[in-house]
């Protein structure tokens, strides 16, 4: 077992998310990140669907009442383990009885603990991500005993290195395509989307992210019409938002811009005031 010493702002656990239930509801999840929770499974040759820990701007602390081995990856929260600094993006083993802790938030805002095996919390609707009304809790929470896989020797040989691109991290620019309302808005609107600065909003979660710039609406609402991680509606007001990974499976607002999936991780390691600027993609 490892124990939830403490659970930092708002920490749960994540896999790639929860498909095949999008028509009764059921969002889809995942970790808002995916490149950084793929990048943890695959340092620690984890299957990239196994279950992380995601945390968000203030990062957990945890007692490893098992040997094991963790990456860190994602957000730069100043890791330690038993108080010394642990490197990012990187196998580590750690003994029974070490604690990992993190210090103040330095880049990004969503970290990853990778473990071996990945976390074995209760599979739901084919996935571990928490969510509330489907898993137990939808948090981690202090006195927690997350279940691992025990380590074999064989999972502390390595024969391959990774090249980590952590530029993303610093992006501003989200490349998007165009959403199946995209075509009512006016050519000055379409261009005032592309050409503008937007800055994240304090209205910011693993729903949706709004942003602070309004854009003059004049279209009318559409049908209630299936939505996704990634797609940017426009409000009657003229709010432009973000849905994100826990969003909700239809909506009502027009469709104006839908995100390539990487672009999701970008903006999931944005935090409030952060700019950002689209860039259209062709399909």
């Amino acid at each position: 077992m490892i124990k939830v010493l403490s659970a930092g702002l708002y920490s749960t656990i994540q896999d790639l998310g929860r498909f095949g239930f999008q028509g009764i509801g059921v969002p889809y999840s995942g970790a808002m990140d995916d490149r950084a929770a793929r990048l943890a499974n695959a340092l620690l040759g984890n299957d990239e669907n196994n279950a992380v820990i995601e945390q968000t701007m203030v990062g957990v602390k945890l007692m490893f009442e098992i040997d094991t081995c963790i990456a860190i990856t994602g957000a730069e929260m100043q890791a330690k383990i038993d108080n010394k600094a642990l490197e990012l993006n990187k196998s580590v083993l750690v003994n029974k009885g070490s604690v990992l802790s993190f210090g103040g938030l330095k880049r990004g805002i969503r970290g990853y603990i990778g473990v071996i095996g990945g976390f074995q919390t209760p599979l739901v609707l084919g996935s571990r991500s928490m969510y509330p009304n489907i898993t137990v809790s939808h948090i981690l929470k202090a006195g927690d005993e997350l279940k691992v896989i025990p380590l074999k020797k064989e999972s502390l040989n390595q024969h391959a290195h990774l090249k980590v691109d952590r530029t993303y991290l610093d992006s501003k620019i989200l490349e998007v395509f165009q959403g199946p309302e995209f075509e009512f808005l006016t050519k000055v609107q379409q261009e005032q989307l592309f050409n503008s600065v937007f800055h994240v909003s304090k209205l910011n979660n693993r729903m949706a992210y709004q942003l602070e710039e309004l854009l003059e609406n004049n279209l009318d609402p559409i049908l209630t019409s299936g939505v996704l991680p990634g797609t940017v509606q426009l409000t009657p007001s003229g709010k432009l938002i973000v849905l994100m990974r826990d969003c909700q499976t239809t909506g009502g607002y027009p469709r104006v811009l839908q995100l390539k999936e990487e672009a999701i991780a970008v903006l999931g390691q944005k935090k409030f005031m952060d700019e950002i600027k689209f860039k259209l993609l062709k399909y």
